[in-house]
């Protein structure tokens, strides 16, 4: 699954780039068996990727958003140490372990068996390509400059569709995947935030707001669309070929 890990304060909530903005300067590497740490100027730190349930790893009570009493496992004093000292914030990293299981807290479109790990609230989060070359050319209409994909930090990236397809298609089949649509995402804070830089800017919620504005929630500004994995278990790979289901 996706976003496996999550920093944490030392209460059990989570740290996100939306108050600590220098979190996006850490460098992450998955190996086979490990996640690797990095930032200019400093040594790694590797954690094992998967659960060390079995090795006796210690157990944290943590939260995301309205989901409490989430129990996940500690990756111990070194990293919480070098990501402290990074941070400057205190801070602990935190795995889904085998004790861990998070439902989808959105009843209008959740089931009882839709979990999620560590994203806001969907498993899974799809951008296309060509929405991201829509929303450059009213960025770049507007005097400011084009943005990357990673501003926006989707799970899935697909190409050969029209801008926003995504938010149209309530069920894709993905390799040997079945995805349901969970509804759009609001952005936040974080897609101004440069992610190779950690400065930030009006771009691109100003423009956004201009003709993405939710029209249930006209606070909100969308980009993107939240999906739920129906198919339980699987792989995804990249080139795999998108179809209605």
């Amino acid at each position: 699954g996706d976003r496996r890990f999550m920093i944490v304060d030392p209460e059990g909530k989570p740290l996100t780039q939306r108050p600590l903005p220098r979190m996006a300067l850490i460098e992450t590497q998955l190996s086979e068996g490990e996640l690797t740490l990095g930032a200019a100027g400093r040594s790694p730190i590797s954690v094992p990727r998967a659960s060390q349930s079995a090795q006796g790893a210690r157990l944290l009570t943590v939260e995301v958003w309205s989901s409490t009493g989430l129990v996940a496992e500690d990756c111990g004093d070194e990293a919480a140490a070098w990501l402290s000292d990074f941070l400057e914030h205190p801070a602990r990293l935190v795995r889904a372990g085998e004790a861990f299981r998070r439902p989808v807290l959105k009843d209008s479109v959740a089931r009882p068996e839709d979990v999620v790990s560590f994203a806001d609230e969907f498993p899974l989060l799809v951008i296309s390509e060509a929405s991201l070359a829509d929303l450059n050319a009213h960025l770049e209409d507007r005097g400011a400059a084009a943005l990357p994909m990673d501003r926006f930090r989707p799970s899935l990236v697909v190409s050969g569709c029209e801008a926003f397809d995504e938010d149209r298609w309530g069920r894709v089949r993905i390799g040997e995947l079945v995805l349901r649509a969970g509804g759009p995402c609001a952005r936040c804070v974080v897609t101004t935030t440069d992610q190779r830089t950690a400065e930030r800017g009006p771009e691109p919620l100003r423009t956004l707001a201009t003709y993405r504005r939710d029209p249930q929630k006209p606070g909100d500004v969308n980009f993107g669309q939240n999906y739920i994995h129906e198919t339980k278990s699987g792989a995804l790979r990249v080139g795999d070929e998108v179809t209605l289901a």
